[in-house]
């Protein structure tokens, strides 16, 4: 029982138990490579984030070991990640003023929250609450993160520094900078190249494309002397050394805005972690438990939170190179953890000529790749106003915010999701010529009605929201009947669920029927379904025979039941 325990909770054990040695060349190779790629963008995203550059390496090294140990997955890579750039840089740089100490303890309080968060969905089984979010709201809030990040990194490109205050606002003083004549030609030029070739590599997908532009970028500045002759800012010389152990600790006023932003952060790195790990897990015939995935993400992101990181998510960037290279377990991204440490700790002045508007170059190029256009199209096309749901959450997140954007889109989530339940499908049916069973006579107008019965199919669960319309749509079905009604039947296949407020309106309904000398019954009703009636205490007042157990024989019973002459 007790090893049942370790294989569930460890997964990294697991698999090292049941470990390949034939594999091991392959995860060695796929992990250097890897290294080279955790550098600059590790680097690229902390500045990204609002925290100096270094701290991007921090988030590479432990999460990747935590990962190992606990993630289920065998491939992915984890560590820094566009997509959270824009939540933790609108948490850490009005908190922070500028102050790059008090930038890393926000930072890693948010990263302890998005764990916190993580490991107690993950134990509580609430993988499945990634699904809440649809896919429009997920392209509109994506979308917008990606605009901000790219907004956020373009001054950085032309070397200029603006305090970033939103999207637009980054926008117009950029304008203004550039006007002012303040932008640094020679460092664009080494910008917009780096850009230019990683954008142009991305097509080779077993090629480094990052690696090899911002090496090239390196040189050219550390050869030319740039940084001294025209003032192209650098990355400078890194602190020699592994990360060390430190609680963050912040003042009470920031504690709101942390918990916010942490919260944003899981929602969003699970969201893409779960998405990704699904998609190599189909792809390499391996499960993947998406609670594991919960805690396995939730214990990284403490990790990387206790040894001075900041949040960090899945990679879709690093790790199709991982697997490119080879990779075959997790491994690979000890291999990938362990090149870093070695760097910072024997060669931290390698990197000390790139050039900081390479380093946007690395962040502009991620964050075009998180643009979702063409699916938005064929969407438009098919479904408008779900198009419309999706713009709406760019522009709540690019004039409020990343982290009130996401707050509007689990808003708008929950609206749609009620909307659906709240004005529901119903219709009457029919029996149709030709074709078996009882059939919506708005599509058939040919159908034949039962004399003196309405068949009438709601198609929601029964809930606060949508009780009275029930109620009134019956009502209207028996006054639109051509006949005389005596009998009402509600094919309630689709009803799922009731509760306190539906079960009340059902007896209500139920009494104004009898008044009227009209029965109500219901066909297709599911067990769980009847058990509640039952504990709502329904059946009590309207009885325990009324129900059926197809729509055919409900019309049968009531043809028998009333000496009803009809032919189906």
């Amino acid at each position: 029982m007790k090893e049942r325990g370790w294989r569930r909770w460890l997964p990294g054990l697991q698999v090292l138990r049941s470990y390949h040695f034939a594999d091991l060349p392959k995860d060695l190779l796929a992990g250097l490579v890897l290294t080279t790629m955790l550098v600059p963008v590790g680097i690229a995203y902390a500045e990204a984030s609002g925290v100096p550059g270094i701290y991007g390496l921090y988030a590479s090294i432990v999460p990747l070991l935590a990962y190992a140990l606990f993630g289920p997955s065998r491939i992915l890579v984890i560590g820094p990640d566009s997509a959270l750039a824009a939540i933790i840089l609108a948490v850490v740089l009005p908190l922070s003023g500028g102050d790059p100490m008090r930038a890393i303890a926000l930072a890693s309080a948010m990263a302890l929250v998005s764990g916190l968060v993580c490991i107690g969905a993950g134990l509580l089984r609430l993988g499945f609450i990634t699904e809440l979010l649809s896919k429009p709201i997920r392209y509109g809030y994506m979308n917008g993160i990606a605009f901000t990040v790219l907004i956020s990194q373009t001054p950085k490109l032309f070397g200029i520094s603006v305090q970033s205050t939103g999207p637009l606002r980054d926008m117009l003083a950029l304008d203004e900078a550039l006007l002012a004549g303040q932008a640094n030609w020679a460092g664009f030029v080494i910008g917009a190249a780096t850009l230019a070739l990683i954008l142009l590599l991305a097509r080779f997908q077993r090629l480094p494309g990052i690696l090899i532009a911002v090496v090239a970028a390196t040189l050219v500045v550390g050869s030319l002397g740039l940084d001294t002759t025209h003032g192209v800012k650098v990355l400078g010389s890194m602190p020699q050394g592994l990360p060390n152990f430190s609680v963050p600790w912040l003042q009470a006023s920031d504690l709101s805005t942390v918990l916010i932003g942490g919260f944003a952060v899981a929602l969003v790195s699970f969201a893409d972690t779960s998405v990704l790990s699904r998609t190599y897990a189909a792809r390499t015939r391996t499960p993947v438990d998406p609670n594991q995935e919960m805690v396995g993400l939730g214990i990284a992101n403490l990790a990387t939170g206790l040894f001075q990181g900041f949040p960090i998510s899945s990679s879709s960037s690093r790790t199709p190179v991982a697997e490119a290279a080879g990779s075959r377990t997790q491994l690979t991204g000890v291999v990938g953890a362990i090149g870093v440490a070695l760097l910072l700790l024997f060669a931290p002045n390698l990197l000390q000529h790139l050039p900081n508007s390479a380093l946007a170059a690395v962040v502009i190029a991620a964050a075009i790749g998180l643009f979702e256009f063409k699916d938005l199209k064929r969407i438009y096309r098919i479904q408008r106003w779900e198009f419309w749901l999706s713009i709406t959450c760019f522009v709540g997140v690019v004039v409020l915010g990343a982290v009130p954007g996401i707050g509007l889109a689990v808003v708008i989530a929950v609206i749609e999701f009620l909307w659906d339940g709240w004005r529901p499908h119903y219709t009457v049916l029919g029996r149709v010529d030709g074709i078996r069973g009882f059939h919506d006579i708005s599509r058939y107008p040919k159908a034949r009605l039962v004399p003196g019965l309405v068949l009438f199919r709601w198609d929601a669960p029964l809930f606060f929201a949508n009780a009275e319309l029930f109620q009134k749509c019956v009502l209207e079905a028996i006054a639109k009947s051509p006949t005389e009604v005596r009998r009402v039947v509600v094919a309630a296949e689709p009803v799922t669920s009731v509760d306190v407020t539906s079960a009340d309106m059902l007896v209500e309904l139920e009494q104004a029927l009898r008044a009227s000398n009209i029965e109500l019954r219901f066909a297709e009703m599911k067990d769980p379904v009847k058990d509640k009636l039952l504990r709502l205490e329904v059946l009590e007042h309207i009885g325990t025979d009324i129900f059926q157990p197809t729509v055919g024989a409900a019309v049968d019973s009531y043809l028998e039941e009333h000496g009803v002459d009809w032919t189906p």
